[in-house]
């Protein structure tokens, strides 16, 4: 009995029509929270309750699928994607009128549009791709902060008595060096300043190229090489784990050995 009832979730659960329903509850959950945002008739109201309703049922049921057609039950909590449906499925049934916690109900009740990552892989391969790229953007942040306080502190030094605004001391010098970074008016700022010192452009144009550019393109490189990766891994699970070449590597070193062994008792 418990068998039978396993495999009717289980092919319901990887059928594409349930995934494509679960998908299209989540749209219909955040167009309900956005027309929360104006202000609806008591009839429309009453609607977007009954809606919530079903929609917060729906998650508990499909979580549920998910947790009954785990193999290893031990193992579900152990993805991030699993604890965070979770802690949304759960807040989410706390009740938005006559609580305390109501705010964060509302709040919660947000979140639920991020449930569209967990169920897409491809969109879970780009989260986890940011993710894992985070610690080698660390550094080039670092890189980019010391270019940011050099320029800033030559700027303010030069650039004071021109504008106090936007030069005054190098926290708002940082601030001007993002607004050029951005290309928000910066030749404004450009040529206030080469009314005074003309080759000052000189400043802005290495500014540029260093932020603007070649970081950026830094930035992409290290994001697009996490992703190849990430999405690699994806195959591999999806079709089953090849050997690396690193392996196949070790094997056939191996394989030499025995034969050069073989060779010299011959």
């Amino acid at each position: 009995m418990y068998r039978a009832i396993h495999q009717k979730l289980e092919a319901l659960r990887s059928h594409k029509a349930f995934e494509f329903f679960v998908i299209f509850v989540i749209i219909i959950s955040a167009l309900e929270i956005g027309a929360k945002t104006y202000d609806l008739p008591d009839l429309a109201l009453s609607a977007t309750q009954i809606l919530d309703a079903f929609i917060t049922l729906f998650f508990v049921f499909e979580l549920a699928i998910r947790f009954i057609t785990e193999p290893n039950k031990k193992h579900f909590f152990k993805s991030g994607w699993n604890v965070f449906d979770t802690l949304v499925v759960v807040i989410s049934l706390i009740p938005i009128n006559d609580s305390e916690m109501a705010l964060l109900a509302r709040l919660v009740r947000v979140f639920r549009v991020l449930r569209m990552v967990s169920i897409i892989p491809e969109l879970r391969v780009l989260i986890n791709s940011l993710i894992k790229a985070l610690p080698q953007l660390g550094y080039v942040v670092l890189l980019l902060f010391i270019i940011f306080y050099i320029y800033a502190a030559v700027g303010s030094f030069m650039f004071k008595d021109i504008n106090d605004v936007l030069w005054g001391n190098i926290a708002i010098s940082m601030l001007t060096l993002f607004r050029i970074m951005t290309f928000e008016d910066w030749t404004d700022i450009q040529y206030e300043t080469m009314e005074v010192y003309p080759f000052s452009w000189i400043f802005y144009m290495t500014f540029i190229f260093f932020t603007a550019f070649a970081f950026l393109n830094m930035v992409i490189g290290i994001v697009m090489n996490v992703m190849e990766e990430e999405h690699l891994k994806a195959k591999q699970e999806k079709h089953g784990v090849e050997p690396s070449m690193t392996e196949l590597k070790q094997e056939i070193n191996e394989l030499k050995q025995m034969i050069k062994q073989l060779s010299e008792k011959a």
